[in-house]
């Protein structure tokens, strides 16, 4: 969808002309770059598996598998606290958070696609090293080399989806993305179910088993046209029309394209896209989208039962297979909830869907922290009816993050950049997550550990200050064209004492 920022060149509001139908050539394009979503998924399904897997623990992390079998008289909280397994998981976050101010350079002057195709190589190479690993130090290699693609593939396919996207239906196809991933954690959950009773090289499939995604997404990749606003960017008039076109399924795109080409103006003028993110004008894209939600997208605490289902259920005392059996029904109501969250984000709109999940994570967090309070001890197997319990307190937690923060948290931050500093913003948006992916996954089987059941209340209390930071700082984005989101904040009733200024004629103004 058009990116341009208005005032800086346009010459009024002319998303109304803007004339589109649903073409097979669209669906397509949507779809194969909507695969970066499955390596994301795929990653985060498998990682929480494989390390609650036997022989995994057995070649590279005795001492745990011991302390799993033996408990070692301490609590079952504490099964799992080794920080040299957790980096197993986090460092690929960590690479992720790095690669992607490389991808931010790809991603604008080489096009959106060139990201996606690096990307798909870079994970295709980790999924290698990691399948034939002899000793931690390869096994961090293939993480670091698959959190290069990540890094990629973040970066480039929000923004993508978004610009392709017609704005009334931008929602739904953003959350292609999010459908991606989640499917890539299912998927990822059954093959971790399947090679657990494969011994003592069934870890090794499923780490292996990363090259499909990366492989689909690379020959996908080849095929795929360059997003109108990017070929703009680089000057391909003739050829962005074209795909604009062909895109929309119209010729009539003239009011479509001349946001484009205004966009694109004002994005040359702009020679250091990240030192103008920090401009007075811009600052309630970067509070809102390129710190706050996808710091806080983390915070809810849900890729830590991502990460680590699998672990988490084992150290609540199910058996290794039940366990797996668990995150697997979790990881499926991320796919029921995205669904859901695609047919309705764009009819009932962004803020009510992160308000009303909000409220129901606060009240699982909260379930869960006191269940576990009451009935589990040292040493203690919980229950079957409260280990039952427990799964389903999570299932409806998952729900319920699965159709707000998880797939909002990429489609928010992705609608609210100008094309002047979107991937700029882009890349400050992955960067954000992957540090706070990163920490939490790092994190939190230690703080498991000593805070016991604590760590659910904290979560709780997080999420009710996100709940407040979007009640009142975020306005409602849904069927509004990328290219008019900047009028929201200038009569929003707190950002426009920021954009209705201008920062660079007023810094006594500065608050």
């Amino acid at each position: 969808m058009a990116g341009a920022a208005f005032g800086d060149g346009g010459d009024g509001k002319r998303a109304h002309l803007y004339e589109y139908r649903i073409t097979g050539y669209f669906i397509f394009a949507c779809i194969v770059a909507a695969l970066g979503g499955s390596l994301f998924g795929y990653d985060l399904g498998v990682s929480g598996g494989v390390t609650s897997m036997d022989d995994f623990l057995k070649e590279f992390f005795p001492e745990v598998l011991r302390r799993k079998q033996a408990h070692l008289k301490e609590t079952d909280y504490c099964k799992y606290d080794n920080q040299v397994l957790t980096l197993f998981t986090s460092s690929l976050y960590f690479a992720a958070l790095v690669s992607t101010f490389a991808a931010s350079h790809v991603t604008r002057n080489k096009g959106r696609r060139a990201s996606i195709l690096v990307g798909s190589v870079s994970f295709f190479m980790g999924g290698i090293v990691n399948a034939f690993a002899k000793n931690i130090a390869m096994l961090i290699i293939g993480r670091v080399l698959l959190g290069f693609g990540i890094g990629f593939g973040n970066q480039a396919v929000p923004l993508y989806l978004s610009e392709m996207a017609p704005a009334k239906i931008r929602g739904a196809v953003n959350q292609l993305f999010q459908l991606a991933t989640c499917l890539g954690i299912l998927i990822a959950n059954f093959i971790n179910y399947g090679t657990n009773k494969i011994h003592p090289w069934g870890w090794r499939l499923s780490l292996g088993l990363a090259t499909v995604p990366a492989t689909f997404m690379f020959v996908g990749g080849l095929f795929l046209p360059e997003t109108p606003n990017s070929l703009v960017e680089q000057g391909k008039l003739e050829e962005g029309r074209r795909v604009l076109e062909k895109v929309r399924g119209t010729k009539n795109v003239d009011a479509e394209f001349a946001d484009l080409v205004d966009a694109s103006t004002a994005a040359q003028a702009i020679k250091h896209p990240f030192r103008n993110l920090l401009k007075r004008k811009n600052r309630p894209q970067l509070i809102i989208g390129a710190l706050g939600i996808p710091a806080f997208q983390q915070l809810t605490g849900n890729n830590s039962i991502l990460f680590y289902a699998p672990v988490i259920f084992q150290s609540l005392g199910f058996g290794s297979g039940a366990a797996l059996y668990s995150s697997t029904i979790t990881s499926g109501a991320l796919v029921v909830a995205t669904l859901i969250s695609m047919a309705l984000v764009d009819k009932f709109g962004r803020r009510a869907f992160f308000l009303e999940a909000s409220a129901e994570m606060i009240i699982c967090n909260v379930a869960v922290a006191v269940t576990l309070a009451l009935e589990f001890g040292q040493g203690v197997v919980l229950p079957k009816g409260i280990g039952v319990f427990l799964v389903i307190v999570i299932f409806i937690f998952v729900l319920a993050y699965g159709r707000s923060w998880g797939p909002l948290g990429w489609l928010v931050p992705s609608e609210l950049f100008p094309l002047e500093t979107r991937s700029a913003g882009q890349s400050m948006v992955v960067c954000v997550n992957m540090i706070f992916t990163a920490l939490i996954a790092q994190c939190f089987l230690a703080s498991l550990c000593h805070l016991r059941y604590g760590i659910f209340l904290l979560f709780a209390g997080l999420i009710v200050i996100m709940a407040t930071f979007i009640f009142f700082l975020l306005p409602e984005t849904k069927q509004v064209p990328i290219e008019e989101i900047h009028f929201l904040f200038e009569n929003h009733w707190f950002w426009k004492r920021y954009v209705c200024s201008d920062d660079d004629k007023k810094p006594g103004q500065e608050l």
